[in-house]
């Protein structure tokens, strides 16, 4: 046995006694997509164990995350911060080792995986980065970006439509370094793909506008992959995908079948496995031959990080002021780019036009700010005025056409962010969050600061009807755990909302208005907080909360209960996961518990029992009409409010 194969004999076998000894896990994909994988690493890819954060490194993201024992296998045997006693403790409490690959849990993990396609759009991303970072500041002779993005798939996130939605684009874009393996077995848990499965893939990516690379024997011909490997990176016009047939499982008695998918292969086959394939090694046993030869490995993977660490300081000599910029845009957002002029604004705007302007702002102090929208730029407000865009003939751009592909946009954002190098936002209407949620919950799951502009927030979407009036979205959002959800009342607290996207280490949700909203005196940045009062009384006998346009209601009710001698309060309430952030004390005084109170909001009541006592909410779906008569007919009046602060104190 060659010393290649003796090495990829070790993947194997780590995995089939990781997850035997769990007892949990999918040993299919890691022992029958091996050759590929070892192959990328120890002859293609570059990368440095020593410095998992290497700003130009190769990456590596798997998309067929149930197949962690691959990764982990791999990491532990170049000798990333992996140890043996984090293998054997795969899937257990604390461990490094978790059942899907999980971002900044394990170094060496580019990408939190396992749902299946997302990993195929991150990776879209990463290679969207790359190529803007390298327009930005490579200059000749000095290739200070330079990196492929390479994805190992499988049969699953091919089927799954965001793997559809990404790949088109990347199709169109040219990303010539982004590379996806797809290991090509032929099942899934309930069985052969023909059941569901059985369009031509190879000419599927072709009309995508991606060079296409098969490899007939996965299992055995290295030479092939690697071949393939370098064709890929060969081509600069396209991105790639290389098919490489394989056995699931490979060697192992049930080889080929769905019972070697998400099963332990259990100690007897284990065993017969060994005999066949001359393994003599006791389980978690690394040969010392193999162990050698990563060592020699790590000496070209070290001279190639030197070699860029040279000239990137000869590249510093020179181009001092762009070698700054290279660093600064992989900092974190600086603590002076929101100043008081960020809160300055003239008479009542739609939040979704004053965010349009605090992104300009923004745009105009933070050189790596790109995103764009599924096709509603012009409605979203999200347009960068002095940039271009993004495209395959102009790197440079910082504006994206997504197209009209939600959950792969915003799983591509994702991906910039993982990235390094870039503050990226995506945006659309905000009832077709429900087709980018499985994206920002990958976002929270990584807390990745990911900004999603959610514009046309309530039935004021008007004439559209039910089919675009957001009900039960708000209330979906705040159910995510490590997110901000923001709706805000006015301009001022708009700019709060990116103030606040800008320094978090989580997604933020930024909910806004098609309608104009008031400028309020009072608002600001009182709504870093989460919520703040707004107008109060000497002594309140009750106070009203509200959000976004629903403020202007809780403002004229308040004017109302004073002429009937009722003292109220108004309280902003922009953000519920900020204000749960706040201490007590300061919780206590926006909203003592002695006080009722009446929340309003153009949305389900669901979840505000936590704050009020009654609700002025919508538990249905809206119609088409004009905005106003929407919110005249459904209840969200000014003298509604007044009745039902009235009965709440039993007035």
């Amino acid at each position: 046995m060659n010393k290649d194969f003796t090495a990829i004999n070790t993947i194997r076998f780590l995995a089939m006694d990781a997850i035997q000894k769990a007892n949990s896990g999918h040993p299919g994909l890691p022992i029958g997509s091996a050759p590929m994988a070892y192959t990328l690493w120890s002859k293609e890819m570059k990368h440095d164990p020593k410095d998992p954060d290497w700003k130009d490194r190769d990456r590596f993201i798997l998309s067929a995350g149930h197949g962690s024992m691959l990764i982990y296998s791999l990491l532990h045997l170049f000798g990333y911060p992996l140890t043996m006693e984090d293998i054997k403790n795969f899937r257990q409490w604390g461990s490094l080792t978790p059942g899907h690959p999980e971002y900044k849990h394990t170094k060496g993990v580019e990408a939190t995986s396992g749902p299946l396609g997302q990993g195929i759009a991150m990776s879209v991303g990463f290679a969207m980065a790359e190529a803007h970072l390298a327009a930005e500041f490579n200059k000749p002779g000095y290739d200070v970006v330079d990196h492929y993005t390479y994805c190992l798939t499988g049969d699953g996130c091919l089927e799954e439509g965001v793997s559809a939605e990404a790949c088109s684009l990347a199709g169109h874009l040219g990303l010539g370094k982004l590379i996806l393996l797809y290991d090509s077995n032929k099942i899934t848990i309930e069985g052969n793909t023909d059941f569901a499965f059985t369009e031509c893939v190879k000419t599927r990516f072709e009309a995508y506008g991606w060079q296409v690379l098969e490899v007939a024997d996965g299992n055995c011909d290295l030479e092939g992959i690697q071949a393939a490997i370098k064709a890929a990176k060969a081509e600069t016009d396209k991105p790639s995908i290389i098919i490489i047939k394989t056995t699931i499982g490979f060697g192992t008695p049930n080889q080929g079948t769905a019972k070697v998918h998400g099963s332990p292969i259990g100690e007897e086959n284990i065993a017969t496995t060994r005999k066949e394939m001359g393994w003599e090694y006791d389980p978690f046993v690394i040969p010392e031959e193999v162990k050698a030869e990563i060592a020699e490995l790590q000496k070209g993977f070290t001279a190639a990080h030197k070699a860029w660490d040279d000239m990137f300081a000869d590249y510093a000599s020179k181009y001092p002021e762009d070698a700054a910029r290279f660093e600064a845009f992989f900092k974190p957002v600086p603590a002076d780019l929101f100043d008081d002029d960020m809160y300055k604004f003239d008479g009542p705007l739609a939040t979704r036009q004053s965010s349009g302007e605090v992104l300009n702002r923004i745009a105009a102090k933070l050189p790596n700010l790109m995103g764009g929208s599924a096709d509603l730029a012009p409605s979203n407000n999200t347009l960068l005025k002095a940039r271009e865009y993004f495209s395959k003939e102009d790197r440079l751009g910082t504006n994206i056409h997504f197209g009209i592909r939600e959950f792969s946009m915003a799983a591509i954002t994702n991906g910039m962010m993982l990235h390094g190098g870039l503050v990226a936002y995506c945006a659309t209407f905000m009832v077709f969050c429900d087709y980018l949620k499985p994206a920002l919950r990958m976002a929270a799951l990584m807390r990745l600061p990911s900004i999603f502009v959610l514009t046309h927030d309530s039935i004021g979407v008007g004439e559209d009807g039910p089919t675009h009036q957001p009900i039960e979205q708000l209330a979906m959002m705040r159910s995510l755990p490590n997110s901000y959800t923001f709706r805000p009342a006015d301009s001022k607290e708009t700019a709060a909302a990116y103030e606040i996207a800008l320094n978090a280490n989580k997604p933020t949700c930024i909910c806004l208005t098609r309608q104009k909203l008031p400028l309020y005196d009072e608002t600001g940045k009182g709504a870093l907080k989460g919520a703040y009062i707004l107008k109060d009384s000497d002594d309140p006998e009750v106070i009203l909360i509200g959000t976004g346009s629903e403020v202007e209601i809780c403002m004229s009710a308040y004017d109302e209960l004073k002429a009937k001698g009722v003292a109220a309060r108004v309280v902003s309430m922009p953000c519920m996961e900020l204000f749960e952030e706040q201490d007590e004390a300061y919780r206590k005084s926006v909203l003592p518990c002695s006080v009722k109170a009446v929340a309003v909001e153009a949305g389900t009541s669901f979840g505000w029992a936590k704050y009020a006592d009654d609700c002025v909410c919508i538990d249905h779906f809206g119609a088409s009409a004009p905005a106003g008569t929407l919110f005249k007919e459904f209840g969200f009046t000014a003298e509604n409010v007044v009745a039902k602060a009235l009965k709440v104190i039993g007035k």
